[in-house]
């Protein structure tokens, strides 16, 4: 088996049980979510599931990748970074949808950007197509931050 296919092993398992630890915090169907005034530029419920499915397939790849190629040292402060950001991401949902608190869930995806950065910076360094590979994920969330950050706005005064 090549490195990255080792570090496949890895990194599908933690990408995949990010997506089932976020998706069980996910209510899009909830009464208090629809209840929420969102704007009009918000995708398509639809749009998620397949969105999601590439970046989680980018995040596995592009961080396989890299650590397949970076030496040890490196290699740990990539797991480090790719955990943390994989955890953030995961918590987002939770904030957001379970605890029903957007102005924490925009604190939680402000953090998940800058790890995002951290992320694509470190991968880049060790191989800059599998960075490079990681710029959907970044435009993603900071799309999301946006509509985070609107529908914090538009809801506001109804918020705890």
């Amino acid at each position: 088996m090549s490195g990255v296919g080792r570090q496949l092993r890895r990194t599908v398992p933690a990408v995949l049980t990010t997506a089932v630890v976020g998706g069980l915090g996910t209510r899009p169907r909830s009464a208090w979510y629809l209840s929420l005034r969102k704007p009009p530029w918000q995708p398509p419920p639809a749009a998620f599931g397949p969105a999601w499915t590439t970046l989680y397939a980018l995040i596995a790849a592009s961080t396989a990748q890299a650590l397949a190629e970076a030496g040890p040292e490196e290699r740990r402060r990539i797991e480090r970074a790719a955990w943390l950001n994989l955890g953030l991401n995961a918590a987002w949902s939770w904030l957001f949808f379970t605890a029903r608190r957007p102005d924490l869930a925009l604190a939680g995806i402000l953090a998940l950007d800058l790890s995002n950065a951290d992320l694509a910076r470190r991968v880049g360094r060790v191989d800059a197509r599998a960075g490079a590979a990681l710029t959907p994920y970044l435009a993603w969330t900071w799309f999301a931050t946006a509509l985070n950050a609107d529908i914090l706005r538009r809801n506001r005064a109804g918020l705890r």
